[in-house]
């Protein structure tokens, strides 16, 4: 109940927190990459020649991923990032599996002055919407 009290008193206060924490987590969201939709990850892909880096394990990637996609483990990228350079003028597409590692790899990347999106909803996003998976 002290809660409540406190909350009507300082309202402003209470105001300003939600504030800076909506702030805060949409700079993060864009500090990893833009987040694309599935539908806009194809039209990146057919139309501007966007790549798909798929950050997933081995047997993930192995299992199914988007065609022509650079497979290179979210532990990994920071030492083969040299690997990534000749694509760093067309859109770089973070794939993973839900989407949890994406954002610190989209990270990495942007500091590195990459054009980087987030495949939203991952792998998972991409096949519940029954796009095409090539598998290995």
């Amino acid at each position: 109940m002290d809660f409540f009290v406190f909350m009507s008193e300082q309202w402003l206060l209470v105001s300003l927190l939600v504030l800076l924490l909506y702030v805060f987590a949409f700079s993060e969201r864009h500090q990893a990459g833009t987040p694309a939709s599935v539908h806009e990850v194809t039209r990146l892909i057919n139309i501007e020649d966007a790549r798909v880096l798929d950050v997933r394990d081995r047997a993930e990637f192995s299992a199914g991923h988007i065609v022509d996609a650079i497979h290179i483990p979210h532990g990994e990228v920071a030492g083969r990032i040299g690997e990534l350079a000749k694509y760093k003028d067309k859109p770089l597409i973070v794939a993973d599996k839900l989407g949890q590692h994406a954002g610190a790899v989209g990270r990495l990347l942007k500091r590195e002055g990459f054009q980087v999106r987030r495949l939203q909803g991952g792998m998972s996003e991409w096949a519940n919407q029954n796009l095409p998976l090539v598998k290995s």
